[in-house]
């Protein structure tokens, strides 16, 4: 989809300084959990663009995107004012790292990286796969959510920025069977944790589905 116009359908707080912002989806608009998308705003005559992962395990007739607020930033104040009707200029999806229906996928997140990691698992669930969260974070988002995934059977861990990944994410990958896709999405430092424990567990770090959140 180029650069359009979407409404916004609602606005959320899902945690500190965090929203999910749900657009309604255009008729030609197609996209999976973990893909992204651009929003693009103007702020003092010139347009500044910045890039969010879906979040919604579907986009059949909203799709979300989690954000985290950075209120000092150029775009932060903007997103935190947004509210329903509102429109932003939206394009994608873009990325390669989403899921495509996979029968069994372990999802690690770091921060924001939560967004797509709920997503999927979602996706999964309702699909009649077999899923598992590790996400890891010093204020925790989307609660919620990941406590109907656990009462839906899924392994989901959350840890402090300080705890080792290796035990948790062995124990992920254990939890749903032989052969599963796995899904890493977050920050540099997050994303050389994960592979150094998807190494330690001898899962091939090559064939996980990475985003680089910067």
């Amino acid at each position: 989809m180029d650069q359009t116009p979407l409404a916004v359908a609602a606005v959320d707080a899902i945690g500190p300084d965090s929203v999910a912002i749900t657009f309604e989806t255009p008729p030609e608009f197609g996209a999976a959990p973990g893909q992204f998308v651009k929003l693009t705003f103007e702020v003092e005559g010139e347009d500044i663009s910045r890039f969010y992962t879906i979040s919604s395990p579907d986009v059949a007739d909203t799709f979300e995107i989690t954000v985290e607020i950075d209120p000092e930033g150029e775009v932060g104040p903007l997103l935190s004012e947004l509210t329903a009707g509102d429109e932003v200029r939206v394009a994608g999806p873009f990325g390669d790292a989403y899921y495509e229906n996979e029968d069994s996928v372990v999802v690690l997140a770091g921060g924001p990286g939560v967004g797509p990691a709920v997503g999927i698992a979602e996706r999964a669930v309702a699909d009649g796969g077999q899923a598992a969260v590790v996400y890891r974070d010093d204020a925790p988002v989307h609660t919620d959510r990941l406590g109907v995934l656990m009462d839906d059977g899924v392994s989901v861990e959350i840890l402090a920025p300080d705890e080792s990944l290796d035990d948790t994410v062995a124990a992920a990958l254990d939890s749903v069977g032989a052969d599963p896709q796995v899904f890493v999405y977050g920050f540099a430092d997050f994303l050389d944790d994960a592979t150094a424990a998807l190494e330690a567990a001898d899962y091939d770090a090559d064939a996980a589905k990475v985003e680089n959140f910067g």
